[in-house]
């Protein structure tokens, strides 16, 4: 899974933003009080391909929702439908937890990501700006 994140990063040009730890990783999903959770799909190999991580979100407006943090499937693996089957486990995963929406973020020049979503009749909002502060 880590392996495709950092895939993905090298993919959004910020490969030296990944600076989370295995442990870490392993610990925030797999832990005793996990904060993310996930899909993954597979090849015949067993090799893991593609994956989906969520969180929990909440709206002081809407109460819990699904935030997705990501979908990503490996280069090799794209245009044979593995992200649209994530998305629908999600949307699944989204109506049994009663979350009303699933939200996330996509990079203004990622145009096939922005293609499948609008495939999806999301809605893009370019109201919002991204703000984050460092702690020291």
């Amino acid at each position: 899974m880590l392996e495709l994140i950092r895939e993905l990063a090298l993919f959004e040009k910020a490969p030296q933003e990944v600076t989370v730890t295995l442990a870490h990783f392993e610990e925030s999903g797999f832990g005793e009080n996990p904060v993310w959770w996930g899909f993954v799909a597979e090849n015949s190999e067993k090799k893991i391909v593609a994956i989906a991580i969520y969180y929990i979100r909440y709206s002081t407006w809407k109460g819990q929702t699904m935030y997705l943090e990501d979908i990503v499937v490996t280069e090799a693996y794209r245009r044979f439908g593995i992200g649209q089957q994530l998305l629908n486990v999600l949307k699944q995963e989204a109506k049994e937890k009663n979350l009303p929406f699933i939200q996330w973020q996509v990079l203004e020049w990622n145009e096939p990501a922005i293609l499948f979503y609008k495939k999806n009749n999301a809605e893009l909002d370019a109201e919002w700006i991204n703000c984050k502060i460092e702690v020291e």
